[in-house]
């Protein structure tokens, strides 16, 4: 055994007899491990806390005030209250000094304590700190404007580039961008994007809010019906604007500019003309000024008076054509209002649009149904010219008059005509009425006395010119028929035969003597009746009548029979063709039919002549 381990053994041997009376339990190993006594271990913590209490505590993207202590090499050594002094680049520094304080920013504490520090990135920090902090007071901000790009100038503004849009430089578009750069200018931050880092001044805000404040110096000194003299600055489609000095732009109104109706400010202002206005009206909170020309020259309303009554009829040019009417310029100045309602008595034509009537341009007759000098309001009439269709319409359409039309149409129901109401038949002469088209109707018309037909014309229109009065007529024939629908339905053409589609049995531009049925005020529509105008078939030939006909045609199932007066075509089943004797007729020879069957709602009935001397038969 070595002497060391001899020494060991006696060490042992006495800490074992030291502690023999000792208990386990009671034993301190913390202070055996440490080899300090309790005493020792509570001096020692009391040192530790006064060392941490001389540390700060340091958390990451932070900004503190560090001191340089040190300048080694390319590195500057900080000390910011850290257990550990920092080191940064000396580029990011310009002239550094020890014992000179700066703001760096903690990037980074890794796991064996060190800090990784900037000073770049706390100066930048900090100044977006300023940027948020102006932003939101709405201060005033200088800037540098150190270069130009796409669409305005970039500025530095605390250390960051911010962009200056060339729309916010100057309150008129700016075309010379490098004028402005290396220049120091005023501002304010207009919008900031903390996601991209981006910041938007404007230095024409400034410029705004001074000229706003001159034009309210201004426009408190300026009043109602003041004239002035303006400089025509611009001109737009609903008026122009007016420099009327200060800086001050006025409106005036394409309304406003001539009592006459104009398409166009143009047509009575230039750009850049001279010309005296009078102020309408000034709203100060929004500092606008509206102007007028034309209440600086005489107002024709009110000269109107001598010059128009109600009830004359005037000549006007249309100016304006609306859906709900047109307007009629009757004077210089002065217009008038057609309503749609007045211009024409027609009640079948749907209203819906008076440009059916009128257009721009057009020089017409109106007649002046009432005005109001002091609203400037005129109200015309265009069908009132005319006698009013419908005023004695019971009269000349009476129920069971008859009257010539002209087939002008057809329907899925039946028939429409135009005619003129005509007087009833009186002498066999108007038969020649009857032709199928109007041309026919005047070759023949024309094919009496030339002295008559003249009057006749001359009676209707009193014109000169024979082919100015066809001409004239055709016109006035269809202005004044277009008021007035006829109907012809089916069910009215024909008692016997059904009646689907009419134009089978008329052609366009027919005319036809026809009997008024009925009359719809409201709808201004007449009923027509071809059928009536004969007695009915139904009522005068009833089962059991007998009748004179003969056989035209032989068929497997019966015979196709002709009457003599009727002129209708009836069909006999084969078994109703034989004589007393059992011969059958013979064609084309006179024979008595009696009417055995018929159905009135598909106008159908058959004859026979075996009925005449058989009591009992049954057609079924």
């Amino acid at each position: 055994m070595s002497v060391e381990d001899k020494n060991e053994s006696l060490i042992l041997k006495d800490i074992i007899h030291i502690n023999k009376n000792v208990k386990l339990s009671y034993f301190d190993w913390s202070s055996y491990e440490l080899g300090l006594s309790k005493e020792e271990q509570e001096e020692r913590k009391k040192i530790e806390k006064l060392y941490s209490d001389t540390i700060s505590s340091i958390h990451e993207f932070y900004i503190y005030n560090g001191k340089i202590i040190k300048i080694i090499d390319r590195n500057v050594v900080i000390d910011f209250g850290f257990k550990a002094e920092g080191v940064i680049s000396l580029n990011e520094l310009k002239l550094p000094k020890v014992n000179d304080i700066i703001e760096v920013i903690v990037e980074k504490l890794d796991y064996k304590g060190r800090c990784i520090i900037s000073y770049n990135k706390a100066k930048k920090l900090k100044s977006w700190e300023i940027i948020q902090e102006k932003f939101i007071k709405n201060e005033i901000i200088i800037f540098f404007v150190a270069a130009r790009t796409k669409g305005g100038l970039i500025v530095v503004l605390f250390g960051i580039e911010c962009f200056l849009p060339g729309s916010q430089i100057y309150i008129k578009p700016v075309k010379d961008f490098d004028f402005y750069v290396g220049k120091t200018m005023e501002g304010k931050i207009v919008k900031i994007n903390n996601k991209k880092k981006n910041v938007v001044v404007s230095h024409k805000i400034l410029i705004e809010k001074y000229i706003e404040k001159k034009k309210r110096k201004l426009i408190s000194k300026l009043e109602k019906g003041q004239v002035l003299r303006g400089i025509v600055k611009n001109i737009t489609h609903y008026g122009s604007f007016i420099d009327i000095g200060g800086g001050i732009d006025g409106l005036c109104h394409i309304t406003d500019i001539s009592w006459e109706r104009i398409e166009h400010p143009s047509e009575k202002l230039e750009i850049g003309q001279t010309i005296n206005f009078v102020i309408l009206s000034i709203d100060k909170i929004k500092n606008r000024v509206q102007l007028g020309l034309k209440q600086l020259q005489s107002n024709p309303w009110n000269s109107l008076e001598e010059e128009i009554k109600k009830g004359k009829v005037v000549i006007g040019t249309v100016t304006v054509v609306t859906d709900y009417g047109a307007f009629v310029e009757i004077f210089p100045g002065v217009e008038g209002l057609v309503h749609v309602s007045e211009m024409s008595w027609s009640k079948t034509k749907k209203l819906r649009y008076s440009q059916y009537f009128v257009k721009i341009g057009d020089k017409i007759k109106v007649l002046i149904l009432n005005y109001d000098i002091s609203d400037q309001k005129m109200s015309l009439s265009l069908k009132r010219l005319t006698p009013d269709p419908w005023e004695n319409i019971e009269k000349k359409y009476k129920i069971g008059s008859i009257h010539i039309v002209t087939v002008k149409s057809f329907t899925n129901f039946g028939v429409r005509l135009e005619s003129k109401s005509e007087s009833k038949y009186k002498s066999k002469s108007e038969s020649k009425y009857k032709s199928k088209s109007e041309s026919k109707y005047k070759s023949k018309y024309k094919s009496k006395s030339e002295s008559k037909y003249k009057l006749k014309l001359k009676f209707k229109l009193k014109l000169k010119s024979e082919l100015d009065l066809e001409s004239k007529l055709k016109s006035e024939l269809e202005s004044e028929l277009e008021e007035l629908e006829y109907l012809l339905y089916n069910d009215d053409i024909s008692w016997i035969k059904n009646i689907n589609n009419s134009i089978n049995i008329y052609k366009k531009g027919d005319l036809v003597k026809l009997i008024v049925l009925g009359l719809d005020l409201i709808t201004g529509k007449i009923n027509l009746g071809s059928k009536q105008l004969i007695k009915n078939f139904w009522y005068e030939n009833i089962i059991g009548s007998i009748h004179t006909g003969k056989i035209i045609k032989y068929f497997y199932k019966g015979a196709i029979i002709k009457f003599k007066k009727k002129n209708l075509k009836i069909f006999a089943p084969i078994f109703c063709l034989k004589q007393k004797h059992g011969v059958k007729l013979k064609k084309n020879k006179n024979t008595k039919f009696k009417i055995i069957y018929f159905n009135f709602k598909i106008k159908t009935f058959y004859v026979s002549h075996t009925s005449n001397f058989i009591k009992k038969y049954n057609i079924n």
